[in-house]
């Protein structure tokens, strides 16, 4: 269904055109297509201020993802609804923050936010990484869907391997 995407920082160039089209494929490749989703690329105040306010941490980090459905075993999509939307959740990127983890690493950010995007839309589709078993589970649904997303665009993703990211 729709994509809500908002840029609100400035601190960072984007190519947005392509990352909403990166959006989309990681969408369909997830098999969510179907689903409302919004994802909103904000500063660094802005994502320390959310971090602080629900995970209680008061730092900037990279994404953070709020799913509309909880409870929800991982990869199992949630049921449509008999009306309304299906709304799967929302996806913060916290663009300096991931730009300056590029740079440490000697990537370009546009080359990292499909894999940013992808961790967060697993996350909204019952996904965690508080055990070990749970990161597991998720790196290999990240792992899919990125070779999927590899496949089609030439990229060379790869899921984020540290535990309690």
């Amino acid at each position: 269904m729709s994509l809500l995407f908002e840029n609100l920082q400035r601190v960072v160039s984007l190519d947005t055109h392509l990352l909403k089209s990166q959006i989309h494929l990681l969408r369909k490749l997830s098999g969510v297509e179907s689903y409302d989703l919004s994802i909103t690329c904000v500063s660094n105040r802005e994502i320390t201020s959310i971090n602080s306010q629900y995970r209680g941490k008061r730092q900037p980090t990279d994404v953070l993802a709020f799913p509309f459905y909880e409870d929800l075993v991982p990869g199992e999509l949630p049921p449509a609804p008999t009306q309304g939307v299906l709304d799967l959740g929302d996806i913060y990127l916290g663009i300096p923050y991931i730009n300056k983890q590029c740079r440490h690493n000697n990537q370009k950010i546009q080359d990292v936010l499909p894999v940013m995007v992808t961790h967060g839309i697993c996350h909204l589709i019952g996904y965690d990484h508080e055990t070990e078993e749970q990161f597991e589970q998720m790196f290999e649904k990240e792992s899919l869907i990125l070779k999927e997303f590899n496949k089609v665009t030439g990229y060379n993703c790869v899921p984020l391997l540290h535990v309690g990211h």
